[in-house]
């Protein structure tokens, strides 16, 4: 059970490194970049199996491993803005109702079992992501592009969720869950470098130190988010349905807490709203 806590705490505080990205001015993507690096290293480093980096683009895993080395780069930096500008229990709501995504899939393409109750889970998380994201403003009327983000964030984290589960399922053995992993992380090192080098150029923006420290204090705890939830779900006794529950509530319930009590961010009844739809959904669907 304590690699479940300690998963639940280091995924939340990802959240809030973000925002703190955003109260010291560290350049976002910079950091990001330089986080992925440091999480393939860590990831590389822990592997049982000492593959040559030569060797990795001739694995059945690379393509898919590619893939999502390019929605890991681009639906972070996306989950980085949405904690910035929406608040952070907008960003975890949007990221973990995406669950909904690889339950469809798996509905459709490996025929699971589907019931009226978790239909009615995925309309719910639907909602859901919609009452947390809109906030009123006496100023200014609403705006449609508010929800641009997390809508992102949710169909991004969805798509990444569903090629994960399809590509380990059918490509990846036991024995090289660690490396794909790493490889993952370097792929997204490689993405995320070509785009700060053509912003570098394009725009003549310099690179800042404070970014790659950032980075580094981001890319350790994004590592080990993956890690303890993997050592999590090899706990006899628990079924993964009840962990993914109690993980996803715990950490939409924990980031709501620390943007109140940290960044004294206001929730309005509708968002309250969303949040407790957000808990009951992700119950509907896993549970039930």
């Amino acid at each position: 059970m304590i690699y479940l806590i300690l998963s639940v705490l280091i995924s939340s505080s990802l959240y809030v490194i973000f925002k703190l990205f955003d109260v010291f001015k560290v350049n976002t993507f910079q950091a990001i970049v330089m986080n992925y690096i440091v999480a393939f290293v860590i990831g590389y480093g822990y592997s049982d199996v000492k593959m040559p980096l030569s060797v990795i683009p001739q694995q059945n895993w690379f393509y898919g491993a590619l893939v999502l080395g390019f929605l890991f780069i681009t639906i972070f930096n996306v989950m980085a803005t949405t904690s910035q500008r929406n608040g952070l229990s907008v960003a975890s709501v949007s990221g973990r109702m995406a669950v909904v995504i690889p339950i469809v899939f798996g509905i459709v393409v490996y025929n699971e079992s589907v019931s009226v109750v978790k239909v009615i889970g995925i309309v719910l998380a639907l909602l859901a992501v919609y009452l947390t994201s809109v906030k009123s403003n006496k100023t200014k009327k609403f705006e449609a592009s508010s929800l641009v983000l997390p809508i992102i964030l949710f169909l991004g984290s969805g798509a990444i969720d569903t090629l994960l589960k399809y590509t380990e399922l059918n490509f990846v053995s036991a024995e090289n869950v660690s490396i794909f992993s790493a490889s993952i992380f370097g792929i997204a090192f490689i993405f995320g470098l070509l785009f700060l080098l053509i912003e570098v150029v394009r725009k003549n923006i310099k690179l800042e130190m404070k970014s790659f420290v950032g980075g580094i204090a981001l890319g350790i705890p994004n590592y080990f988010s993956i890690e303890f939830l993997i050592r999590a779900l090899k706990i006899k006794g628990i079924e993964s349905s009840v962990l993914f529950t109690i993980n996803n509530v715990s950490i939409v319930l924990l980031t709501t807490l620390f943007g109140l009590f940290l960044f004294k961010e206001k929730l309005e009844n509708k968002n309250w709203l969303g949040v407790i739809i957000a808990i009951v959904s992700i119950i509907l669907i896993t549970v039930v």
